[in-house]
């Protein structure tokens, strides 16, 4: 029995299969050890001081989101955070500002409707102990994350739809609403002038503009947060009104547990924004956490996420925009997307508005 540092190989290998078994070693260590490069900040390109991978937690908390609004929603849940208070709260309490923000028309309330005319919400939230609780196609409710939450501890169940849910909610007390904003409304009526009922992917919002695609400028899409809280204990939610204009029903990746969210308190979490189509063939944020096990950094994990999509479909890839956002146990966090123009922000106890522009494959 040969042993080759610390592993013992047996005398019949062949040297074909010693020297594979080397390389597989080598990288390892190469990933282990490798770090990423800096971020840039896009308030004023401000530098974090040192690159992500090297912000190694030790008891200080830390909440990240995807998009601009997430510096607001990051500023709610930081008032949890730095109170000593629980992740899970945190990532509830930090997503309620876009879902009640009538300006925000990607989540929540004022978001835009499907083909119909309808307002239909998808969220849902995972804690430390591996619980989760998720809605989909809920109308009428402005805080579907809490909703969310309410099925996670009231309910022996995981998943509930459309009226069920709804049903669900007026029961926990919450209060009917109407979701459809006059500006919401007015965009619907304008999109229908042109619009074909199509099955192409994203056509909905081609067909209003295609400055709309989902996870640009104009068309923020999911809100994502991940906390780790002064214990050390990670949570997550994930919250949004769903494509625009999509056929009525449709859910995408935001309220299915390992596509829009995923947290294992060992390892990590990570979310996901885009088109949810995608992020659901590919279960993209329990392959990012699983990556992350393997010894990936959180950039490394969810760019081998974006990949294994554009490697399945590289020609509709061109055309749609899927970004991926990750915080490892040690606070280090990283993001990657198909397309520019994907931000996520970042809140700990140094700077409660850092706002990062994630690198991308095109």
């Amino acid at each position: 029995m040969l042993q080759v540092k610390g592993i013992f190989v047996s005398n019949y290998f062949c040297e074909q299969d010693l020297y594979l078994t080397l390389i597989m070693i080598s990288r390892r260590k190469f990933i282990v050890g490798s770090s990423l490069a800096g971020a840039s900040v896009l308030s004023g390109n401000k530098s974090l001081g040192k690159p992500l991978a090297d912000s190694v937690f030790a008891g200080s908390p830390i909440a990240i989101s995807t998009w601009d609004f997430g510096i607001a929603a990051n500023a709610a849940a930081w008032e949890i955070l730095k109170n000593k208070g629980r992740a899970l709260d945190a990532v509830e309490s930090g997503v309620h500002v876009p879902e009640a923000d009538p300006n925000n028309q990607s989540v929540g309330y004022g978001g835009l409707p499907d083909r119909d005319g309808r307002v239909t919400l998808d969220a849902c939230i995972m804690d430390e102990f591996g619980n989760c609780g998720s809605v989909a196609a809920l109308e009428y409710i402005i805080h579907p994350i809490s909703v969310a939450r309410r099925v996670m501890e009231k309910t022996p169940h995981v998943l509930l739809v459309g009226a069920g849910a709804l049903q669900f909610a007026l029961e926990q007390g919450f209060k009917k609403e109407n979701l459809l904003t006059p500006s919401s409304e007015k965009a619907w009526k304008e999109w229908l002038k042109t619009a074909k009922y199509n099955p192409e992917i994203n056509v909905e919002n081609r067909l209003f503009s295609p400055a709309k695609l989902p996870g640009n400028q104009y068309n923020h899409d999911t809100i994502g947060m991940l906390a780790i809280d002064s214990a050390g204990n990670m949570s997550g939610a994930c919250t949004t009104s769903g494509m625009a204009y999509k056929m009525h029903g449709r859910v995408g990746d935001s309220p299915i547990i390992g596509a829009g969210l995923y947290v294992d308190n060992e390892i990590g979490g990570a979310t996901s924004t885009g088109v949810g189509e995608e992020v659901i063939r590919n279960v993209g944020s329990f392959l990012v956490v699983e990556l992350m096990r393997q010894g990936y950094l959180p950039e490394e994990a969810c760019k081998e996420a974006v990949m294994r999509i554009i490697r399945k479909k590289p020609e509709t890839a061109k055309q749609i925009q899927v970004g991926f956002l990750a915080l490892n146990k040690k606070g280090q966090i990283g993001g990657y997307a198909i397309q520019k123009g994907f931000s996520f922000a970042v809140c700990d106890q140094n700077d409660q508005r850092q706002l990062i522009k994630s690198p991308s494959y095109y």
